[in-house]
Parts: structure tokens; sequence; C-alpha cells
């Protein structure tokens, strides 16, 4: 096919430049008439016919220059950075994203290419970052995937042993149940970060009481605040109301209320406060837990980290990347702070409902 394009293109360019060579033969053949006729001159036919053929051949010789000239150019300026872009694209379609094409800076340099070839190294760069995340994941869903699934089969394996107690029974069969609920939350948190992150949820948004979800969430989480002694701080505004995706900003407050809990030791104290800052309502998880380090504080919102690894068993390592993506999506912002053995507080803002009459969720 590139060859009968070459040739295809190859008389196009034969046709237009004896098209033109004929034109401007038949141009000069009218101004010398017309030029012996207004100055009383008499070409004979043998001049005329001479003056054609010099006359055509000139253009044809012109035209023939400028097509090789053209050629060349085409060549250096067009077929290199061409070949280029190919050949690393080529390699970005087998896998290899470290492609990269080196910018044209040759005189004369066409400006076009050299922003075709700044976006092509760009989105190469962005295909590399999106390969390596994807890579992690997988490795780290597959580690997480690994751990309730052994304990099921090994807890499996030792309830079928004849020999069980009443009590060995029961605590094997609920190590099967914890690994099994385990693995269901983290297929679960799995899904709707996918979604979340391919932007497959959109905001419903709905004007609610703010304080009143809280509550709400809050409650939810009484049985285990009860069992581990834990005493709850609450300082809530009352109708404080917000325009958002009620269903969205459960999963933080329920995400941030779970992680206080968790890692508050029995004893200790969750505080939950809900203040209003200028045109933004402000929420704050304080709980007395072990706190974190600088260094874990850094990574504390990416997908499968978890800075305490005592706690390994009671999470996955989503929660806080759950958090962050809903955040983005419905324009709050996220803040921590946390000393070691001090406890950490957790600071969501969001955008106020402007003042009106509200309309509280059925």
């Amino acid at each position: 096919m590139k060859t009968r394009r070459g040739h295809s293109t190859g008389s196009y360019f034969l046709a237009f430049f004896l098209l033109t060579a004929f034109v401007i033969t038949s141009s000069m053949l009218l101004f010398l008439n017309y030029f012996a006729r207004s100055a009383g001159v008499a070409f004979t036919r043998e001049n005329l016919f001479t003056a054609a053929v010099v006359t055509f051949g000139n253009a044809v010789f012109l035209a023939v220059l400028c097509t090789l000239v053209d050629i060349l150019r085409r060549k250096v300026m067009v077929g290199r950075p061409v070949r280029a872009i190919v050949e690393a694209a080529r390699k970005i379609t087998a896998g290899d994203f470290s492609a990269r094409i080196s910018p044209k800076a040759a005189v004369g340099a066409s400006e076009g290419f050299d922003e075709i070839i700044d976006c092509f190294n760009t989105m190469a760069a962005e295909l590399a970052g999106v390969e390596t995340l994807r890579t992690d994941f997988i490795a780290n869903v597959s580690h997480e995937l690994k751990t309730p699934l052994a304990v099921m089969q090994n807890y499996g394996t030792m309830l079928q042993s004849p020999d069980l107690t009443e009590e060995q029974r029961l605590a094997y069969a609920k190590a099967v149940t914890d690994a099994s609920r385990r693995l269901a939350d983290l297929i679960t948190n799995i899904l709707k970060l996918n979604r979340l992150e391919n932007q497959q949820i959109y905001p419903a948004a709905k004007r609610y009481d703010l304080g009143e979800q809280l509550a709400e969430c809050l409650l939810n989480f009484e049985d285990t605040w009860e069992k581990k002694d834990i005493a709850l701080e609450t300082d809530i505004e009352e109708e404080l109301t917000v325009e958002s995706d009620a269903e969205l900003l459960s999963l933080v407050w329920n995400n941030l209320f779970s992680n206080a809990l968790k890692f508050t030791e029995p004893g200790g104290t969750v505080s939950v406060s809900l203040k209003t800052e200028g045109d933004r309502a402000v929420v704050k998880v304080s709980d007395t837990g072990c706190g974190m380090t600088p260094e874990v504080k850094k990574h504390i919102f990416e997908k499968f980290y978890q800075g305490d690894a005592s706690h390994a068993t009671q999470g996955n390592g989503l929660g806080l990347a759950l958090v962050r993506r809903v955040l983005d999506i419905v324009g709050g912002d996220i803040a921590v702070t946390s000393e070691p053995g001090q406890g950490s507080t957790f600071t969501v803002k969001i955008r106020r409902a402007a003042d009106g009459d509200m309309q509280k969720n059925p």
C-alpha cells in the first residue's frame, strides 16, 4: 500500500507540474503575441516554437528542482519526526512505557511536531505512572486476599478433625467467619474505590442537616465504644446544613469513626465536633490512640497502607483512600494532625449550604 500511495502521490505531482508548465508556456506565448502586435514586430513560427519549447523546458526544470528540494525538506523535517513518533508509539503499544521522543532542535524544525512530541512524552509518563499503580494495586490486592483465604483454609481444615471440643469448634468457626467477613469487606471497598476512581459515582447533591447525619453514623458504633469502654465526647452545632451527596459523605464519617475507635485503647476518649467557619462546615474527629509519626502521616491516604501493623487484621488499608477520593469528588478537604502516643485529629471541611429553608432527609 505504501508503494501504491507513493506512486499515486508522484502521479499527482507530475500532473500538477506539467499543467503548471503548460499554463506558463501559454501565458508566455500570449505575451509574445501581444508584444509583437504592440511593437509592430513579426515573429515567425520557428521563433514562437523555440520560445515555447524553451519556456516549457525551463518551467519543467524549475518544477523538478523545487520538487527535489521539497522531497529533501520533507524527509528531514517531516519524515524523521514521524518515524520517531511511530517507533515510540509501537514501543508503547508493546508495553514499553519508558519510550520517549527527543525534541527536534534542527533549524526550521516544525513547532507543531515539537508540541506533538511534548504531548506524547507527557502521555507516556502518565501511562508509566498508571501502569506502576496498577501493578502495585494488583500486588497489594493479591497479598490482602491471601491472608483471609489462608485463615479460612487453615481453620476449615482444623474443623474437620473429629477430636475437637465444642469450645475449639466454636473458636475455629468464629475465626473462619471473621476471615470471611474481612474478605467481603475488602472486596466491597475495592469495588467502591474502583467506581470512585473511574468516576462512575457522581454526587447526587441535596440539602440536609450535617449534624443529624453525624449523630446517625455515630450510633452505628455504639456497641464498639461501649465494649471498649471508650468515652464519647460530642460538640455538634445544630441546624448546620450542607448541600452534598449524603451517601458518599456517610462513607467519610463511618471510616473516620471506625478508625478513631479502632486505634483508641479501652478507657480512652473519642471526640467529634461540628462547627461553622465562614462558608465551611468543619468536622473534627479526635482520638486518644497511638498517634502517628510524620512518615506515617505522609502515606495514610494511600491504598492498602497501614501504619500500625498491630491493627492490620481490623482493616484493609482502603478506608482513608476512600475518604480522600470522596472528598475530592464532593469538593471537600481533609487534614490530619497527630503525635506518637498522643492520638490523632482528622479535620474535614465542606462548603455549607446557602441560607434558606432546609429540606431534611426523608
